[in-house]
């Protein structure tokens, strides 16, 4: 029974933005399920940091919201997997952060380019290789902002909002082919990420970054922070065969955070 819960050896995985934070836990953690694994990422010098950790990665460098760069990503996942199992769409950046009316135009695009239309972008080539497995399965990064209202995140959060509808109207329409789609919600997940967002916060708002963090935490129910690897236990259930009949969710690790 609980092999059921391991992703089978040999899957075919693409993961975006692989290179570091979640991302690249999730792709380690594959590796060590003896998946084979694409991570592609824009940052070049995190890529082959990557792949000298793990040399049996492959790696690919993209800007998941260039349509060009996503038609090459796609082409080079057939030729070195030679197919595609698993589709992690974790590309993202935070964006700006402040009252709508003083954000930048080219920064809310920015943000909506890469967070949301890069997902469509990486979609629309990678749903024709996942309809060709016999276990497809593609799992939409979105974030707790995709459920919550998120006060001088706006840019962030409507894109992730955003992922949760395609995720919901996606799962409906490659589930008949045997594809299923699910968006995972992490909460306040340790790393570089989320001290860039809480100090810029922090920052907006006129507090120390202390203060902000403390304010983070006591939204949430647990009061501490998710792992990465808690993410990437969820990404690898759902790619299991016990996670096979799970479609069409928003599935939150966050430790049920309240308000943000």
């Amino acid at each position: 029974m609980i092999e059921r819960t391991r992703p089978r050896a040999g899957l075919r995985v693409l993961i975006t933005a692989g290179a570091s934070g979640i991302g690249a836990t999730i792709a380690t953690a594959f590796l060590e399920a003896g998946a084979k694994v694409l991570i592609c990422d824009i940052d070049e010098g995190a890529l082959e940091s990557f792949a000298k950790q793990y040399p049996k990665t492959c790696t690919h460098v993209t800007d998941v919201s260039d349509e060009a760069q996503v038609d090459q990503l796609l082409s080079a996942v057939s030729e070195k997997l030679g197919g595609l199992d698993v589709l992690v769409n974790n590309a993202g950046i935070s964006g700006p952060t402040g009252p709508i009316d003083k954000l930048a135009t080219d920064d809310i695009r920015r943000t909506l380019d890469v967070d949301l239309l890069g997902q469509f972008l990486v979609l629309r080539r990678a749903v024709p290789l996942l309809r060709q497995s016999a276990s497809g399965t593609i799992i939409n990064m979105s974030s707790v902002a995709g459920r919550l209202g998120y006060a001088l995140r706006t840019p962030y959060a409507a894109a992730k909002w955003g992922i949760v509808g395609l995720t919901e109207s996606l799962a409906k329409e490659v589930g008949p082919g045997g594809i299923s789609v699910n968006a995972v919600l992490p909460g306040v997940v340790r790393g570089a990420r989320i001290e860039n967002v809480i100090r810029s916060r922090a920052e907006s708002l006129g507090i120390s970054y202390a203060e902000m963090e403390t304010q983070y935490l006591a939204q949430v129910s647990l009061r501490r922070m998710v792992e990465p690897e808690d993410v990437a236990g969820v990404v690898l259930f759902l790619s299991s065969p016990a996670g096979a009949n799970i479609s069409g969710q928003a599935i939150s690790v966050c430790g049920n955070v309240e308000n943000i």
